[in-house]
């Protein structure tokens, strides 16, 4: 009865034997493979995986020909700054092929931040002293300071000097001699540029010398240095360019200052535009939290530099620990810059909000396989409905990468900048300063009334007496446009305005109509009088315009102009008091 329970146990141990004996067979067969196949087998799965995982497009160029990939731009259909200038430059309606040997987003990067293959040349220092008492380096490399290969440091830039001068706002923990700069700064120069890279407070060897740090929304330093160099080359065009986090800074600082930026063009490289989405995209995948880990790295570095001031004003110890940036930011940034949060920091600091605001002509250009600024984060709609802005993407090129060539020397979006800016320059489309007020502008110049006299017979009367020069304006209006680029404040002058005239006239009027005999005066007598005086001033208008840059009538002008109120008034109350004399000598006469 228990045959068939022993028959079933027979069956199971029978096919747990061949099983065994299968896998024995298959064990042998593959010890008979060569190892070398298994060395190999191993590494073509390796490299797939790497491939893949590093984000190679190696073979995609290779079978496209190497022809690269087009340049994607995005623009409002109606853009003049589009069909103004973008449209004329080639490198941007062309195609980028990476080097091959750096056909990795991740390559791009790394070899960028370790070699680079910078140009070799030095940069003349300026320390500019903020109102804070904060300390910031500029770093001049001027086109005379490149002469036939050789490089002439020391080369000072004259005030009136009309070479367009170029702002770089560096990225996170870089400054004037990361590679990148010095590629941007170098090509810049030698196509006829005054360069000049506005270092973050602490960098570029420069000491902390206030309580205040830079962070990535913090735009007043560029703000102060764009105008101080403005006022100081005030003949120069100006343009601005930003890198990363400089970028950042640079595209929220012309959104918050809109029309008043006197910044002719400007281009943002590599923005992370949303630092929220930016800061969950840096943690999301293992090569990301790596880029995490190496930039925390650079900033507790920085913050080593100026321990003094972090021990005191931040957690010294949770910077220490950091092991991220969102870490640094929670034990130094936030406290250093007042934020409650760190989430509060990164929404304040976010320059996405500000893309409509722009009022300047902007080239944004991004790589859509960025490995440290997601593409997620590229405000796309804000971009296309801004007339202004012109966004230029491509599939490669890494964050601030973009190397090209067989050698990798060079930097495509160094030479697109540098196209684009010549472009505008020579353009009509370059932005105009609008000062809203006369005396604004005038404060700011620092101009004494006895030069601004001296520089043409053109002068504008203000309500307060004073007297003064000034650019371009309409009669009757006090605000003041300014072209950057189009000649010195002294050259464009303007004649006083009909609305003072008025005002003096009316004074003459008011002035003449008192004293004890007026209400005798006839009214032709005055309206004939004020002919006199209508036409002694055109007389003089039509001889000091003849007589330009004779600051003496000039003087003249103004005094007799500011005298005929009075000298009117005496000569009506003599005339009133003459024929009131012989009035009561006719009548004395007939009694």
């Amino acid at each position: 009865m228990f045959s068939p329970n022993f028959n079933q146990m027979d069956w199971s141990i029978s096919w747990d034997e061949s099983s065994l004996n299968a896998y024995k067979e298959v064990f042998r067969a593959l010890c008979l493979i060569p190892i070398l196949h298994y060395v190999i087998a191993f590494m073509v799965i390796w490299v797939v995986f790497l491939y893949n995982f590093l984000e190679f497009h190696f073979f995609q160029g290779f079978f496209s020909g190497f022809r690269g990939a087009p340049v994607a731009l995005t623009f409002h259909p109606t853009s003049h700054i589009y069909h103004g200038v973008v449209s004329k430059c080639k490198i941007l309606h062309g195609r980028y092929l990476a080097t091959p040997w750096l056909s990795s987003p991740h390559f791009q990067t790394a070899f960028l931040n370790f070699f680079g293959n910078p140009p070799a040349f030095s940069y003349r220092r300026q320390l500019f002293h903020a109102s804070d008492g904060g300390t910031i380096a500029l770093d001049w490399l001027t086109s005379s300071d490149i002469s036939r290969g050789a490089f002439e440091v020391n080369h000072t830039i004259s005030k009136d000097d009309t070479t367009p001068l170029v702002v770089v706002i560096p990225g996170l923990t870089s400054d004037s001699t990361s590679s990148y700069i010095k590629h941007l700064a170098f090509g810049l120069a030698t196509h006829g540029w005054n360069v000049v890279v506005s270092n973050h407070r602490g960098l570029g060897g420069v000491s902390i010398t206030s309580d205040c740090f830079y962070n990535a929304g913090w735009t007043e330093d560029a703000r102060v240095v764009i105008d101080y160099l403005h006022h100081q080359y005030p003949k120069a065009p100006l343009f601005a360019i930003g890198t990363s986090i400089g970028a950042n800074i640079l595209v929220k600082y012309l959104g918050e200052d809109r029309e008043k930026v006197p910044v002719a063009g400007a281009v943002a490289i590599c923005s992370p535009w949303d630092l929220l989405i930016g800061d969950r995209f840096i943690c999301r995948r293992l090569l990301q939290k790596l880029y995490d880990r190496a930039l925390t790295i650079g900033l507790q570095g920085y913050a080593k530099l100026h321990e003094p001031r972090y021990s005191r004003l931040a957690n010294w110890e949770g910077i220490k620990k950091s092991r991220s940036i969102r870490d640094f930011d929670n034990f130094a940034t936030c406290l250093v810059g007042k934020f409650e949060t760190v989430d509060t920091y990164y929404r304040r600091s976010t320059s996405t909000p500000y893309v409509l605001n722009v009022s300047v002509p902007l080239l944004c250009i991004s790589a859509l396989d960025d490995p440290v600024c997601t593409r997620e984060a590229i405000p796309w709609d804000e971009c296309r409905a801004n007339k202004n802005i012109v966004l230029a993407t491509i599939k490669h090129g890494g964050h601030l990468a973009f190397f090209e060539g067989i050698t990798g020397s060079r930097l495509w979006w160094v030479r697109a900048t540098d196209e684009f800016i010549g472009v505008l320059h020579s353009s009509s489309h370059m932005h105009k300063k609008k000062l809203m007020h006369l005396q604004t502008e005038i404060t700011e110049q620092k101009a004494s009334i006895e030069s601004s006299i001296d520089q043409g017979p053109y002068v504008n009367v203000r309500e307060d007496g004073m007297v003064a020069a000034v650019s371009s304006a309409h009669a009757g209006n006090k605000s003041v446009e300014h072209f950057t680029g189009l000649g010195s404040i002294q050259d464009k002058t303007v004649l006083a305005t009909e609305q003072t005239q008025q005002q003096t006239e009316t004074k003459s009027d008011v002035a003449g109509s008192g004293g004890e005999v007026s209400g005798e005066c006839s009214s032709l007598q005055r309206i004939k009088c004020f002919d006199v005086i209508t036409a002694s001033k055109r007389w003089l208008d039509h001889l000091l315009f003849r007589k330009n840059g004779k600051s003496v009538w000039l003087l003249v002008y103004i005094a007799i102009i500011t005298s005929w109120p009075i000298l009117g008034s005496a000569l009506r109350i003599f005339s009133s008091k003459k024929k009131l004399r012989k009035f009561s000598a006719a009548t004395s006469h007939r009694r």
